[in-house]
């Protein structure tokens, strides 16, 4: 086995340029922030919709699971729609919160993933649960149960 010295792995190293990359990013982000200017904060906000998080893949499988790539695509479409004036609102509303509330709501927003989560994989069960997990339309007809 062969044991290189640390200043040779260091100076080969693979995560440095890119934490070099990440942190200029950070600093001109930072300094852009700063200067508080309209429209500013409509490039950093149109940029940061292009980041995904955990309610965008709660999107994107819900797109799927509509089956259809039309229906796929409107709903992410509307998703994305829906998300302007909602980031709009939280930039002015995050003026008003205080400490305390901005805790509460940062404490509930992983409890509304879960919550999103379970109904996503319940509605994928296909349960006969109304409004929550129905059977599938085409599931009751292969069933011999008639639709009315």
């Amino acid at each position: 086995m062969i044991v290189l010295p640390k200043k040779t792995i260091n100076k080969f190293s693979i995560t440095k340029p890119i934490y070099k990359i990440l942190s200029g990013v950070k600093n001109r982000l930072g300094k852009e922030l700063k200067k508080k200017r309209m429209d500013t904060f409509f490039t950093i906000g149109f940029l940061n919709g292009f980041l995904p998080c955990g309610l965008v893949y709660m999107a994107i499988f819900a797109s799927i699971a509509t089956g259809n790539m039309i229906e796929g695509s409107l709903y992410m479409i509307l998703f994305g729609l829906g998300t302007i004036p909602l980031m709009t609102a939280f930039v002015y509303l995050g003026n008003f919160t205080t400490g305390l509330v901005r805790k509460r709501i940062q404490q509930f927003i992983p409890v509304a993933v879960v919550v999103i989560a379970v109904l996503f994989i319940l509605r994928g069960m296909g349960l006969g649960i109304p409004y929550v997990s129905p059977i599938h339309v085409h599931e009751m007809v292969d069933g011999g149960q008639m639709c009315h």
